[in-house]
């Protein structure tokens, strides 16, 4: 592969310059798993349609529901 084929990205973690990572894309499994935590912990959200139930209404929520708002 010849130096053009290796376009140098950046973490998007970190905003480190990387050309070949094991973690690809992030630089380092820290990155990786910072980024994991994000979606363990609601950091990024996927939009949609809310959800109900088979009568039209919004589900109740659970009590842990609760507690993280």
């Amino acid at each position: 592969m010849d130096d053009a084929a290796r376009i140098l990205k950046t973490c998007p973690i970190c905003r480190k310059r990387l050309a070949v990572s094991e973690f690809r894309p992030f630089c380092s499994k820290r990155c990786a798993d910072v980024d994991l935590g994000r979606w363990l912990h609601g950091a990024y959200v996927i939009p949609g349609a809310p959800e109900t139930d088979e009568n039209g209404d919004q589900p109740q929520m659970s009590d842990r529901e609760r507690d993280d708002v």
